[in-house]
């Protein structure tokens, strides 16, 4: 029973880590929560009024979700920045409240300063975001000269309630928020071996959906991959062990991907495209299941299963020799003589699961240091052996700065001027709709310019927000007529609300705007201020607003859609150039480069052109074609990304593994595809361009020796020269869509 009960647990820990990787948006909910709750205690037992609970439950909220740093230390100084902020912020909205211009003019140039300030990192952010929404606190519960000391004492206790459970309560440091990450990325690719399990035996009707968990497994598993990224630097001790970390993870990801392909092509009747694999909509290849009753297809689905069981058993409970057994017979498979019968591409499955089983191995020593070896089978030794031998290989390099673009051309003066211009519309139409709540119009005005970089971007999060305020006056009026005038039952559903706003906040900004809106309801209840009237003019404003906001990113310095998305195409062709020439020239003989760095640079890249083009490919945008576009070219970078990172990986293990060397004709193999990226991208930059893709023989064809009788491959393996032609096909592949010349290949 004891262990039945320890399995479920494991199962759930699993479950939510890979729902919520490293527990991140819990975290928040948590935090704010904690801050509100305890503001709120304290605030009650001195005898504060509704409305300076109301004010002490918004101070608390910004003073908790504001703070951006990842270090304990520079957190607590920004806090305490934050106080005089917030001082300051709330004495300048009491004492302007009965200046109607002079306070309009003052809130203009406030909230310019807030978004230019972004220009000086976190802190700059946080301090902007705190003046800001502490003003705003001020002119929501009608802040006067005569108020202003308890409402002092009010902001003073809603930020050290922060402090308190931010640092007591729900503590978090950048080492524990990593480990909870390293947790997620082993649920999330125990997630996605299930996933391919469930390809495997996927019938004609279930392969679409089968083949869509797979994409979105991968997906997943690579966000978690770049969370990891980011938090190595805060989160190890030093930098080889983040090095380490960061190796063994981009290892098992690619491996993880790789099985997918190859599950995929041995489903069918011919080599399956690696764009398949991230295509959203994509057709399945020609083919069936895999014959059940075959020997060679139990195996393999005996073997998914282990790999699944590996990847999930911790470090800690690997004790006794079953789990050795299955590692051994896993990681056999990456030597020729232990593969099953099975046709050719069933046991390119079978070695894909090996070193699957290796990077799995990898990444089990790399988070849980040494194990015990005494099982090990002269393959496991062998693997134990190279991952030693990379280990030790490991260096730190430095990153060239690039440099930064200036005045207006900077994103957070263009951003301050844009929202400081829609702020000034919004508040002009919002005094036409009410005198009395035009900041509302502001505050949507403000929030659609958070996190967004062009117009496209702006209309979306617009729209959106305008869906989530809609819904949440419906629920709204429900709650508010629930709670009648009972206080704290009131601020009880406001706790909820603000939790569930925080926890589904990056996964929906239309949820976030749904409960943010449900929770003013109640408070305008607590207010004796709650009628439709009001929750419809909350309607008018966010519209007014963020129509104000559309309009200055339009009029005002306008990023447009297409320019932004081609700046980031360009970006993106750029890393993925200095990953594919790096790898290319390590793996001909050249001096070894920091190929991890370059991949997570471009996947990053990636990752903002992913976001910047969701305008293009949103559902409700009518130019179906250009969606469809968009989509294709995204697909296409991220086949090629996926071979370029393949590439990179293989060539840090040149001066480990027996089975690679370098090859100096691979030069003249990749300097058709560098090629061919410049072209592309120089045409992308500059539509006037005149540039040609180039075609013609395949890469195998290019590693031709010009001396006769001499090897045609050399010691470099099949992999490399796969990985090679289908990076070569897909590069030319982006030339259609992005209307690039191809030449006609010479006879």
């Amino acid at each position: 029973m004891r262990a039945a009960g320890g399995s479920v647990r494991a199962r759930l820990r699993d479950l939510v880590a890979a729902s919520d990787p490293g527990l991140l948006r819990l975290a928040a909910g948590l935090r704010t929560v904690g801050a509100i709750a305890l503001t709120l205690a304290v605030l009650s037992l001195l005898g504060a009024d509704v409305r300076h609970l109301v004010a002490g439950a918004i101070a608390a909220m910004v003073s908790t979700f504001a703070i951006r740093e990842k270090q304990r230390g520079p957190q607590a100084v920004t806090l305490a920045l934050g106080l005089v902020v917030a001082l300051a912020s709330v004495s300048l909205a009491a004492v302007l409240h009965s200046r109607v211009v002079g306070g309009d003019l003052f809130f203009v140039a406030l909230i310019f300063c807030a978004v230019y300030a972004r220009r000086f990192g976190d802190r700059g952010t946080t301090l902007g975001l705190i003046g800001f929404q502490v003003y705003f606190m001020s002119l929501f519960v009608g802040a006067t000269v005569s108020a202003l000391p308890q409402l002092w004492g009010v902001v003073a206790v809603a930020v050290a309630s922060s402090a308190v459970v931010r640092f007591a309560l729900v503590p978090e440091t950048p080492a524990g928020i990593l480990q909870r990450l390293r947790e997620a990325f082993r649920a999330r690719l125990a997630q996605l071996v299930t996933a391919q399990l469930a390809l495997l035996d996927a019938g004609p009707d279930e392969i679409d959906k089968a083949l869509q968990d797979v994409r979105d497994g991968t997906a997943r598993l690579n966000e978690t991959a770049m969370m990891i990224q980011g938090r190595l630097e805060e989160g190890t001790a030093d930098e080889a062990v983040a090095r380490l970390v960061q190796r063994r993870i981009a290892d098992a990801e690619i491996a993880a991907e790789r099985l997918g392909l190859l599950l995929l092509t041995a489903r069918s009747a011919e080599r399956a495209d690696t764009l398949t694999l991230h295509l959203p909509g994509a057709p399945v290849p020609p083919g069936g299941r895999l014959p059940v009753q075959e020997e060679s297809t139990a195996t393999l689905r005996r073997d998914l299963e282990a790999l699944r069981l590996l990847v999930l058993r911790p470090v800690s409970e690997d004790l006794g020799t079953g789990l050795a057994h299955l590692r051994n017979r896993l990681l056999g498979y990456r030597d020729e003589e232990n593969l099953p019968k099975a046709s050719p591409a069933v046991q390119d499955v079978f070695r894909g699961v090996g070193e699957a089983a290796r990077a799995v191995l990898g990444l089990r020593i790399a988070l849980g240091g040494p194990q015990d070896d005494t099982d090990d089978t002269p393959s496991t030794a062998r693997s134990r052996e190279e991952l030693d031998a990379e280990d030790a290989a490991i260096d730190a390099g430095e990153e060239a700065a690039e440099e930064a673009p200036t005045g207006l051309q900077r994103p957070t003066t263009r951003a301050a001027v844009q929202v400081a211009v829609g702020s000034a519309l919004a508040i002009v139409g919002g005094e036409f709709l009410s005198s009395q709540r035009w900041y509302w119009a502001v505050l949507t005005c403000w929030i659609v310019f958070i996190n967004t970089a062009s117009t496209g971007e702006i209309l979306v999060k617009g729209y959106r927000r305008l869906l989530g305020t809609v819904l949440g006056v419906v629920a709204g009026l429900l709650l508010a007529g629930l709670v009648g005038q009972h206080t704290w039952t009131a601020f009880a559903l406001v706790l909820l609300c603000v939790f569930a706003m925080f926890y589904t906040a990056p996964l929906s900004y239309t949820l976030m705007s749904f409960f943010v809106t449900a929770a003013l309801g109640v408070l305008y209840t607590l207010l004796h201020t709650y009628s439709l009237s009001v929750l419809v003019l909350r309607v008018e404003e966010t519209a007014l607003g963020a129509a104000c906001g559309i309009i200055a990113a339009a009029f005002v310095l306008p990023v447009h859609t297409d320019r932004r998305t081609n700046d980031l195409l360009v970006t993106t062709l750029d890393r993925l150039a200095d990953v594919t020439e790096a790898a290319i020239d390590q793996l001909s003989g050249g001096e070894p480069a920091e190929l991890l760095d370059k991949a997570r640079d471009l996947d990053q890249a990636l990752a903002d052109l992913r976001t910047a083009t969701q305008p293009l490919t949103h559902p409700v945008t009518p130019l179906r074609a250009r969606r469809n576009t968009a989509r294709y070219v995204v697909a296409l970078l991220e086949t090629c990304a996926y071979h370029a990172r393949s590439l990179a990986a293989m060539a840090e293990l040149l001066p480990t593994h027996p089975s690679i060397a370098a090859d100096p004709r691979l030069r003249r193999a990749g300097r058709r595809i560098l090629g061919n990226i410049g072209m592309i991208a120089a045409r992308v930059a500059d539509g006037r361009a005149v540039v040609e893709v180039e075609t013609g023989a395949s890469i195998a064809a290019l590693l031709e020796s010009d001396l006769p009788g001499s090897s045609r491959y050399g010691r470099i393996t099949d992999r490399v020269l796969r990985h090679l032609q289908r990076l070569d096909e897909a590069v030319v592949g982006l030339a259609r869509p992005l209307k690039v010349p191809v030449a006609t290949p010479k006879r």
